[in-house]
């Protein structure tokens, strides 16, 4: 399993590089995060929300998708998307 972060910037401040390695080191994430500041990734992905969460599978598909806030409101994305990893990761390569 690999996890890669893709940083599209909504404010000013999120702009600045500078600002995003600051946070990226705050929070200790390890993954790679691409800094898609002119929002390139965003519109080949048809983004529409802040965050969104994609699962890719073994052969490069996109099999999933969650918008939003993984629990806003008690929604369970953190047990959704936990099963749905699971589910890619027993699949035969």
């Amino acid at each position: 399993m690999e996890i890669i972060g893709v940083h599209t910037p909504e404010t000013a401040a999120e702009r600045v590089t500078a600002n995003v390695e600051k946070k990226i080191g705050d929070l200790k994430i390890t993954y790679p995060v691409l800094v898609d500041t002119g929002g390139e990734n965003w519109k080949r992905w048809n983004q529409r929300y802040w965050p969104t969460v994609w699962l890719i599978d073994r052969k490069g598909m996109a099999r999933y998708r969650w918008q939003g806030e993984l629990e806003y409101k008690g929604a369970g994305g953190e047990a959704r998307m936990t099963e749905l990893i699971e589910k890619l990761l027993r699949e035969k390569p």
